[in-house]
């Protein structure tokens, strides 16, 4: 009795949370023709304004910030729309098919699942406490919920891109990104408490999957464009502000570049579909620091505690974000020291 009762807890009957759950209301269907207008503005004003910005700093700034935003553009609206089609799509019962059902092997099968199920990193929170919700294990929902944005094949192919020349960039952020997803996994089914993880209840949503996945990509669209300007704007400002003597300082230390970089990654909340770019931008830190960088960012920053915290409890985000962050910076290094 007590075997079927753990195969019922594990394959419940729950439904996935709506598309919308975590995300901000609706927008205007005009509002991502809003975001590209201001990209064309920041492209046409760099050739229009060239000839007047004399300051040799005020032009590198402008050629960098709008260097990032544009190359990184294309990569963001594809994961958008990837992660939208997933959220409002696949079927809920493909994931407790897909799934074993011991909760220690399914940590990595989840974890692997990212590398073919694109997600953003405010998509992945809610389908992860969809997952909970419907009897799969919490540890193998939470490996889901770092590997799916982190090594997904938009973003390790826009890391490619943005790193020319340098294939081992890829290869080392999605070694470095799967590993953390599945140790945080194990350490979260061995130590983690019932009580520290609070898992929402949802109803089906009654929306068609349409209205789901128009509602997702706009949402996801604005506010990880928003993200990428405020990361193209900090980037272009450190290349050119910051005292090279100081970035050499910090670039100069192992440890202390990769702190520094994995700290600014939490600050930044770049979405991970562009941060590859703003990553290759800052040429002054080592690869391992820039790896440190690409592989925190899409599992630690301001916006994903604010969302895990409001999902699943500040007890769990007081103990998760902390484990996820340290092995994310050791195992970055460690990852770096091998393959870079």
């Amino acid at each position: 009795m007590d075997g079927m009762a753990d195969r019922a807890t594990l394959h419940g009957s729950a439904e996935l949370p709506p598309a919308e759950w975590g995300r901000r209301s609706a927008v205007a269907p005009v509002a991502p023709w809003m975001f590209a207008v201001v990209i064309g503005l920041l492209v046409i004003g760099r050739f229009v304004l060239s000839p007047y910005l004399t300051a040799p700093a005020l032009q590198t700034w402008a050629t960098i910030f709008v260097a990032i935003c544009v190359q990184a553009l294309p990569f963001l609206v594809f994961g958008v729309l990837l992660s939208a089609a997933i959220t409002a799509f696949v079927p809920p019962s493909f994931w407790t098919r897909a799934l074993p059902r011991r909760p220690a092997a399914a940590v990595p099968v989840a974890g692997m699942a990212g590398a073919v199920l694109p997600g953003c990193e405010c998509a992945a929170v809610p389908v992860a406490s969809g997952l909970m919700s419907r009897g799969v294990a919490p540890a193998a929902a939470l490996a889901f919920l770092l590997s799916s944005p982190a090594i997904n094949p938009v973003v390790i192919v826009a890391t490619v891109v943005a790193f020319p020349g340098q294939p081992m960039m890829a290869v080392a952020r999605f070694a470095a990104s799967l590993l953390v997803a599945v140790i945080v996994g194990w350490v979260w089914l061995r130590f983690g408490r019932t009580e520290w993880l609070r898992i929402p209840s949802r109803t089906a949503n009654a929306e068609s999957k349409w209205v789901n996945f128009r509602d997702a990509a706009q949402h996801d669209f604005l506010h990880a464009g928003g993200f990428l300007v405020v990361g193209g704007l900090t980037a272009a400002t450190l290349n050119v502000l910051v005292p090279r003597s100081w970035l050499d300082a910090v670039a100069g230390s192992t440890w202390l570049s990769v702190l520094a970089l994995a700290l600014l990654a939490v600050l930044l909340s770049i979405c991970s579909e562009a941060d590859a770019f703003v990553a290759a931008s800052l040429t002054a830190f080592s690869p391992t620091a820039r790896l440190a960088f690409l592989v925190v960012g899409p599992m630690v920053d301001l916006k994903l505690i604010a969302l895990q915290a409001g999902t699943f409890g500040r007890r769990f985000a007081a103990r998760f974000v902390p484990l996820t962050f340290g092995l994310a910076v050791l195992v970055s290094v460690g990852v770096g020291a091998v393959l870079l």
